[in-house]
C-alpha cells in the first residue's frame, strides 16, 4: 500500500521531497539555517562544509542561536548517525549548481534520502540573488512560516540608495570595489564578481568591480598580495568566515597596509543568509562605503 503523503516540496534538482505531515525538524547546512531563521523557523540542527572546523562558523550563522541549536560537524567529521540521531524529519542543503549538493558527499545523501526527505537549494551562479531569495521564502512558507514581507520594503530602499550613490552623475569620484578573501600570509583569493550572485547584484546597481581575469577556478583569482595594491580599489570587501585568514595576522604585510591605505573595508559573508534581512543589510553597509568614499575624493 502507498503511503500518503500530506506535504510536498520540489527542489532544484527536480526531486520532489514528501513526508506525512509538514516537517518540523529540519537540520540545515548553515547557511541554509540562518536563512530559514530569518523566515522565522528554527533549525533542530546544523552541519557545515569542508571549510569549517569542529565548531560552527559564527560568520556563517548569522544571527541563529548557536548555543540552543545542535552542531553535527562538517566536511568529514559530519557523522550522518549522529545527525539522524536528532530525529530530524527533513534535511535542507544547498548546491552551486549541476545537482551537486554541497557539504555533503554522495554516499552520505543516499544514506540521508534513504531515511529523510532531502530538499536542496541551487545557490550557484546560475541564480540571480532575486531567485535564490524567493526559493528560500518558497520553502520557509511550507514550512509554516509567515513570510518575510517586512523586509521587503527595507531591501527595496537599500537597492535604491545604493543605486543613486554609485550613479556616475553623483559628485566625487565612482569608487573601485574589490572583493577578496585573504587566503594566507602570502597571497590573497580576488572573487571574480560574475560567479557570485551577491556581487552580481552589485554590479548590476552600477557598484565599480575589480573583475580579475585568470585561474583555473571560476570564482577566485588568486594571486600574491603584492598585486593587490595596484588594483587601487578605494573599498574592499572582505570575506570574514572564520576559514579566511585573519586580518589580525596581516598588520606586518607591507602590501596588505598599503591596499588599505585609505580604503574602506566591508565585511563580506559570502555564504550570506540568503533573505531580504540579510541582502538589505549589505547593501546598506556598501552604500555607506560608496558614499563616504566619493564624499572624500
Amino acid at each position: 500500500m502507498e503511503r500518503q503523503t500530506n506535504w510536498g516540496f520540489l527542489d532544484d534538482r527536480g526531486h520532489l521531497a514528501t513526508a506525512v505531515r509538514r516537517p518540523r525538524r529540519a537540520v540545515t547546512y548553515v547557511q541554509a539555517g540562518a536563512t530559514l531563521w530569518d523566515h522565522g523557523i528554527r533549525p533542530a540542527g546544523l552541519f557545515g562544509s569542508n571549510h569549517d572546523g569542529v565548531g560552527p562558523d559564527p560568520v556563517k550563522a548569522a544571527g541563529l542561536p548557536l548555543d540552543a541549536i545542535a552542531y553535527l560537524g562538517s566536511g568529514a567529521g559530519l557523522d550522518t548517525e549522529a545527525l539522524l540521531a536528532v530525529e530530524p524529519d527533513l534535511v535542507v542543503a544547498v548546491s552551486y549548481g549541476g545537482g551537486q549538493v554541497y557539504a555533503l558527499d554522495p554516499e552520505t545523501v543516499k544514506h540521508i534520502e534513504e531515511r529523510v526527505p532531502l530538499v536542496v537549494l541551487d545557490i550557484g551562479q546560475g541564480r540571480s540573488l532575486a531567485a535564490i531569495r524567493a526559493r528560500f521564502a518558497e520553502l520557509a512558507r511550507e514550512l509554516g512560516a509567515d513570510g518575510e514581507t517586512a523586509m521587503d520594503i527595507p531591501l527595496a530602499r537599500a537597492e535604491s540608495r545604493l543605486r543613486d550613490q554609485a550613479a556616475p552623475g553623483r559628485p566625487g569620484t565612482r569608487p573601485t570595489v574589490l572583493a577578496l578573501s585573504p587566503a594566507s600570509a602570502d597571497g590573497a583569493y580576488l572573487a571574480k564578481p560574475y560567479a557570485w550572485p551577491d556581487l552580481r547584484e552589485l554590479a548590476g546597481l552600477g557598484v565599480d568591480l575589480v573583475d580579475p581575469q585568470g585561474g583555473a577556478s571560476t570564482n577566485w583569482s588568486a594571486v600574491d598580495w603584492s598585486e593587490v595594491p595596484a588594483l587601487a580599489a578605494r573599498i574592499l570587501l572582505v570575506d570574514m568566515r572564520s576559514n579566511a585568514h585573519p586580518l589580525d595576522a596581516l598588520h606586518t604585510n607591507p602590501a596588505w597596509q598599503e591596499a588599505v591605505s585609505g580604503a574602506r573595508l566591508v565585511p563580506w559573508n559570502p555564504e550570506a543568509p540568503c533573505s531580504a534581512r540579510a541582502h538589505a543589510r549589505f547593501f546598506t553597509q556598501v552604500a555607506d562605503a560608496v558614499e563616504a568614499a566619493r564624499s572624500s575624493s
